[in-house]
């Protein structure tokens, strides 16, 4: 095995697993802890693992966002569910606007159904989803590349989002707790804010599973969205508190 396989293989591991010790990689591709460490070293600097003591993980806790190939496997059929909830309140001929979030990704597959529609977005795999796409004009904020997110952020990003107006923005959140949607970074949670205040109709999806867990940063109430769509396995308590706190909340079923 090469170094650039065994990265590979040590990458693809971690993120299958989610969180991996140091001693059971040593053990799984049976080379020294050193080397264990030079790769996982090396991974970590690109962004594709977080290294903690004794261990490497892909997954989020109460004050770090999952990494984002982490995070795109997780779920898809939940979030091929929301999204497609989701375009059904977009229209022909509107400029929206999408945030990085994995939850979000499937839209990109789906505006050619809207064209012609003008999207704007941080996030480089709809980039790279819509580059020469007919009928679909796509605007880049542009700022710091981020690898946990896929997606810029930082000044110039948010400059860039101060200076538009669009009809909708789509986006998902870490958690939500007491009828907010909470983002783990406070840079990214800026970036969404912005893209808050630009749009005329807002749309949260949110996976129920996310639903009274904590991030560190509150993005925004969720009574401030136009539109808040989940899936069926909402507890029914919370969607009651929701609906009670003047929530539209929409629950679509998943096969």
């Amino acid at each position: 095995m090469t170094p650039f396989e065994r990265r590979k293989a040590i990458a693809d591991y971690v993120l299958a697993h989610g969180e991996v010790r140091i001693e059971t990689l040593t053990e799984e591709f049976g080379v020294s802890r050193m080397t264990i460490h030079r790769v996982i070293d090396e991974l970590s600097r690109q962004g594709v693992i977080r290294k903690l003591h004794g261990s490497v993980s892909a997954q989020p806790s109460a004050v770090y966002e999952a990494l984002f190939a982490f995070r795109e496997a997780q779920g898809t059929e939940a979030k091929a569910a929301l999204t497609r909830a989701a375009i059904a309140h977009i229209e022909a001929g509107q400029s929206l606007m999408i945030d990085d979030s994995t939850t979000c990704q499937p839209l990109g597959a789906m505006l050619a159904e809207r064209a012609p529609i003008h999207v704007v977005s941080n996030s480089l795999g709809l980039a790279n989803t819509l580059a020469g796409v007919e009928e679909v004009s796509f605007l880049s904020t542009g700022g710091d590349y981020h690898p946990t997110y896929n997606a810029f952020i930082g000044h110039v990003c948010e400059r860039a989002l101060d200076a538009l107006r669009v009809h909708s923005f789509v986006c998902s959140a870490s958690a939500v707790q007491d009828g907010v949607a909470l983002i783990h970074d406070a840079g990214l949670t800026r970036i969404k804010q912005a893209m808050f205040r630009a749009a005329e109709k807002r749309i949260l999806l949110v996976h129920s599973d996310k639903f009274n867990k904590r991030a560190l940063h509150a993005f925004a109430e969720l009574s401030a969205f136009d539109h808040v769509i989940t899936d069926d396995a909402l507890d029914p308590a919370t969607a009651e508190f929701l609906i009670a706190s003047g929530v539209t909340l929409e629950r679509v079923a998943l096969t």
